[in-house]
C-alpha cells in the first residue's frame, strides 16, 4: 500500500513540474493571460499597452496632463522670435532636429539642398532665421552645447548676424527629457 501511494505522490510531482514547463512555454514573460484572475471581469484598457495586446516596452516614467501637452506658444515666425534648438544626445534629437528643417509646414518651410547637411530656414520676406540648430546654423555653439552654453552663444552669434536693436526679444527652447516622445517648450527672455 505504501509503494502505491509513493507511486501516486511521484506521479502527481512529475504532472506537476510538467505543467510548470508548458506554463512557460505557453507563457514566458512575466504575465499570462491564461494566470490572470480578472480574466472573466472586463479589464480597463491599458495605455501602454500595444493594439496586440503585447506589453509596451517603453513605460514613460513623466506622465503630463493633456494641459502640458497641448501647451500653445506664441510664436511669431514673421517677427524675430527665435527658435533655439538644444540637442541632448542619445534622445532621438537627430531625428526631431531633422524633422524641425523638413517636415514642419510653414507659410515658408526651410530649403534643404540633397547633399547638404545645413538647410536655409529664413522668415517670410527676410532673410534672417528662425531656427538655430545644427541642421539650421551648423554647430555654432559648439558640439553638444548644453543650455548655458546655448543661453550665453545664441545671443551673441545673432548679434554677429544683425543688429542689436534687431535681436530676438524671446528666445524658444526645444529640449528632451530623456525620451524622443517627451518633448517640452521652455521660454525665456533674454533681452528687450
Amino acid at each position: 500500500m505504501e509503494d502505491r501511494s509513493h507511486k501516486v505522490l511521484l506521479a502527481l510531482v512529475i504532472l506537476f513540474l510538467f505543467a510548470v514547463i508548458v506554463l512557460q512555454y505557453v507563457c514566458p514573460g512575466t504575465e499570462c493571460q491564461l494566470l490572470r484572475l480578472r480574466a472573466l471581469s472586463p479589464a480597463a484598457a491599458d495605455p501602454y499597452r500595444a493594439e496586440d495586446e503585447t506589453p509596451a516596452r517603453f513605460v514613460p516614467r513623466f506622465n503630463f496632463s493633456a494641459d502640458d501637452l497641448l501647451r500653445r506658444v506664441d510664436f511669431k515666425i514673421k517677427g524675430d522670435d527665435l527658435i533655439v534648438f538644444l540637442h541632448i544626445q542619445k534622445t532621438g534629437g537627430t531625428t526631431f532636429g531633422r524633422h524641425l528643417v523638413r517636415n514642419i509646414q510653414l507659410e515658408q518651410p526651410c530649403e534643404c539642398r540633397a547633399g547638404q547637411k545645413k538647410c536655409t530656414c529664413h522668415r517670410p520676406g527676410k532673410r534672417e532665421t528662425w531656427l538655430f540648430s545644427r541642421f539650421s546654423t551648423g554647430w555654432s555653439c559648439g558640439l553638444h552645447a548644453d543650455w548655458t552654453e546655448l543661453t550665453n552663444c545664441v545671443p551673441s552669434v545673432v548679434d554677429s548676424k544683425k543688429e542689436v536693436r534687431l535681436r530676438p526679444s524671446s528666445l524658444y527652447s526645444q529640449f528632451s527629457n530623456g525620451s524622443a516622445d517627451n518633448w517640452l517648450i521652455s521660454t525665456s527672455t533674454y533681452c528687450q
